[in-house]
């Protein structure tokens, strides 16, 4: 490490959201200098010297409505020793491939100059594309796992890291959710700038901690749209019943199929195997239950459909990464919101029907 400034380009795409891209370039342009600024203390800190960069210089109008205006426009001969693409705006039924073939040439290059190549939440999808995650193990977005897994089945996905560097000298490095950026940018900072230089600047914007990984913030999945109609109709009955004994027989009475074409048909409509898909629905309403009361975790497994609290435990943690009680500790003060404006809770639903 010299005093050699860090060249970072942001690579923004028609898709790209701007909060982290623009919370980026602020972080890295306060390497070096804003520590001293606040404080009197010189960091020593080589400096950071970031460009937004496009397939053409010119605005454009990102999906939230915000301008993104580039510094540049990508070129053959821009040396640098970091890129980033940021998180993107990729609807249900999206389609990758073929698209920002002039961006994909371009970060091709660039990966065989030497620098790292890096990625926000749904950014990795575009990694994807480059075919530079072949073989890899790659984060992103909780939502877009399915999708990532779909279009490039030869990435490893890893829902439940925040960050993921990987490939030789781990130079490709995927990052989780949308906030992941500030993880990203630490990162970086520490590889690049000095340990001290990632302290400080964690200590500046009061990033926090995300040791948990990803799966605390995870839901279940968008519903699959399908024709299968015996299958939706055991999906709208499940919706109410989930917390009753043996739902997946139940199911399968219901349904009026052979039980290995009722699982097969389910699998294929849903994505889901019906244990799979009431473990779901019961782990979210769990963790409603959880956020918004104070019930203690024996009842919120009972509430929810499991008479045996220890599996319940094991169970949540396998889904959410985390135990009951540290969710709780997590999210509550955020539920518990609802019930400052008169709400119920998220989780009357179930409590309500179980003592009726």
């Amino acid at each position: 490490m010299d005093d050699k400034p860090v060249s970072v380009r942001l690579l923004a795409l028609p898709e790209s959201t701007p909060t982290a891209l623009y919370g980026l370039y602020e972080v890295f342009s306060s390497v070096g200098i804003t520590w001293t600024e606040l404080t009197g203390e010189r960091s020593g800190s080589p400096r950071m010297m970031t460009q937004i960069v496009a397939a053409s210089a010119e605005p454009f109008r990102s999906p939230v409505g915000l301008t993104i205006t580039p510094h540049a426009a990508i070129s053959d001969d821009d040396a640098c020793d970091v890129v980033i693409v940021t998180d993107l705006s990729l609807p249900p039924g999206f389609e990758p491939h073929g698209r920002w073939a002039k961006e994909v040439a371009w970060v091709k290059a660039r990966y065989a100059q030497g620098p790292f190549i890096c990625s926000v939440c749904t950014g990795s999808i575009f990694l994807a594309e480059t075919g530079l995650l072949d073989g890899q193990e790659a984060a992103t977005h909780w939502s877009a796992c399915d999708m990532l897994r779909s279009n490039y089945p030869s990435v490893k996905v890893r829902p439940e890291r925040i960050l993921c560097p990987s490939g030789p000298e781990h130079r490709l490095i995927t990052g989780g959710g949308a906030s992941s950026w500030e993880d990203l940018a630490t990162y970086l900072i520490a590889q690049l700038c000095g340990p001290e230089e990632a302290v400080r600047i964690a200590k500046i914007f009061v990033f926090g901690d995300r040791h948990d990984g990803q799966l605390p913030y995870s839901a279940m999945g968008r519903h699959r749209a399908h024709e299968d109609a015996v299958i939706a109709t055991c999906q709208e009955w499940i919706a109410e019943h989930y917390a009753i004994a043996n739902p997946v027989a139940r199911m399968v009475a219901r349904s009026g199929l052979h039980e290995r074409t009722f699982k097969r048909r389910f699998k294929a409509a849903t994505g889901y195997s019906p244990v799979d898909y009431v473990q779901a629905l019961r782990i979210e309403e769990a963790k409603q239950i959880l956020e918004t009361t104070d019930e203690l975790t024996e009842a919120v497994a009972r509430i929810v459909g499991y008479e045996d609290p220890a599996f319940f435990r094991r169970l949540f943690k396998r889904r959410t990464g985390v135990s009951p009680a540290r969710y709780r500790q997590r999210f509550k003060l955020i539920g518990m919101r609802s019930r400052e404006t008169g709400s119920p809770p998220a989780g009357w639903r179930a409590m309500t029907r179980r003592a009726g």
